[in-house]
């Protein structure tokens, strides 16, 4: 009996749901291609976005990162490494017992503190295909290559993946330049193209639109606000809510499951003293409402910046600048290129979102600069990766075929 390729995506997400979505919608995008999904996530929220039907997600005790960089857990009261070690238990068996084909693995080749260490020897001895996906930019290049030194990153990309895919364009910005990456793991990179976030439209329309037209109903101008999960989004939620809209305009904040419950009541009693102003905690999906705004104001996270660019909107970026400066650089990249305005945090204010609203602004023309197809090539990248290897470099680590599952037993339509 044939079989549906098994693939396993995997996010240690630590703040945000940035690795989650970005998972999230590459799963949408594989089961349409007759393939069982696995999402392996670090946030146990990760449940309450649309899983569609093929997959099923095991969400990991939670972590967090403090302004300090380091890993801590979310809510259980215990030993950080204690935590580390019960999460590269769980997916270690997981593993096991699934047996997937091929394993994406988002950002981090060891996993968080290195909890994928028994996983990747598992992965090995099953004959698993693996894949590094990486977004665009991850953080300055001295940041980076301390880090992947002391996490032995490179040493791991040799061991134990078959390649490395980059979710963006190198005419914004090239990892591979920007970063040093030895011969060995540049020979392994495909750029994918950013992942067109439209494509929520197509893989989830019902899920998608989740009270948008509740929310916003069509006509009339919109101002969004989006600040990711919100843990860090209350400065820039409040200045956006204390802004003078364009007559005509309403303002729409989503302030982000994870923003604190203090600053969330705060944001919403003061929306009520406001008819043009309306405060929403989540939207599993904020693209019904990203497609119809007529300017975006946002803080600057990949898929956040992903979602602006695919619909060509007008659009503020507030970078994050601790305790990453990744999103900082990528605005400043996009800034260049003339596709969206930058506003560093220390300069937010009322008066200059104000300004900003206020300012006849020309829809930028994205999809001529920048490449969008990330989702389009995974398949061909996929089906090259399982059954012939083209493209990647020799000693790759890849098969003929899958190591116990002949070729006529797998069905996989990609």
């Amino acid at each position: 009996m044939k079989r549906n390729l098994r693939v396993v995506l995997y996010s240690h997400d630590t703040v945000g749901f940035g690795h989650t979505r970005r998972n999230l919608l590459i799963a949408h995008t594989l089961v349409r291609h007759m393939a069982d999904v696995l999402l392996l996530a670090g946030a146990p929220e990760s449940t309450a976005f649309s899983i569609p039907q093929g997959a099923e997600c095991l969400a990991l005790p939670a972590l967090c990162k403090g302004q300090d960089g380091r890993y801590r857990p979310r809510r259980m009261n215990v030993d950080t490494h204690d935590l580390i070690s019960m999460r590269s238990r769980v997916i270690a068996a997981a593993l096991e017992a699934y047996r997937p084909d091929v394993v994406i693995v988002d950002k981090v080749p060891r996993g968080a503190m290195g909890e994928l260490d028994p996983a990747l020897e598992v992965l090995r001895r099953i004959g698993a295909r693996c894949i590094l996906g990486l977004r665009d930019v991850l953080d300055d290049r001295n940041t980076v290559m301390r880090e992947w030194n002391d996490a032995r990153s490179d040493d791991a990309i040799r061991r134990y993946y078959d390649a490395v895919w980059v979710y963006g364009d190198p005419a914004v910005f090239d990892p591979v330049r920007e970063y040093g990456f030895s011969d060995e793991v540049a020979a392994k990179v495909r750029y994918l193209g950013f992942l067109d976030q439209s494509r929520w439209l197509d893989f989830d329309p019902a899920g998608s639109a989740d009270g948008a037209d509740r929310i916003m109903p069509e006509g009339g101008r919109m101002a969004l606000c989006l600040v990711g999960g919100g843990e860090d989004g209350a400065p820039l939620a409040m200045a956006f809510v204390r802004a003078e809209f364009p007559e005509g305009m309403t303002g729409v904040l989503l302030t982000g499951p994870l923003m604190p419950a203090s600053d969330r009541i705060r944001l919403q009693r003061f929306a009520e003293t406001r008819s043009h102003l309306r405060v929403v905690e989540f939207l599993s999906h904020p693209i019904p409402l990203v497609k119809r705004a007529d300017r975006v104001v946002a803080m600057g996270g990949y898929n956040t910046v992903s979602e602006v660019l695919a619909f060509e909107k007008p659009a503020l970026i507030v970078p994050r600048v601790r305790p990453r400066t990744e999103q900082l650089i990528r605005a400043e990249r996009l800034k260049e290129l003339g596709l969206i305005d930058v506003l560093l945090p220390g300069r937010v204010s009322p008066g200059e979102l104000t300004e900003w609203l206020g300012r006849d602004l020309p829809r930028p023309r994205v999809r001529e600069r920048i490449d969008l197809g990330g989702l389009s090539r995974i398949p061909g990248l996929m089906e090259d990766l399982v059954f012939s290897g083209a493209g990647l470099p020799s000693g790759g680590g890849l098969r003929a075929s899958l190591p116990g599952v002949p070729e006529d037993e797998l069905r996989v339509v990609l």
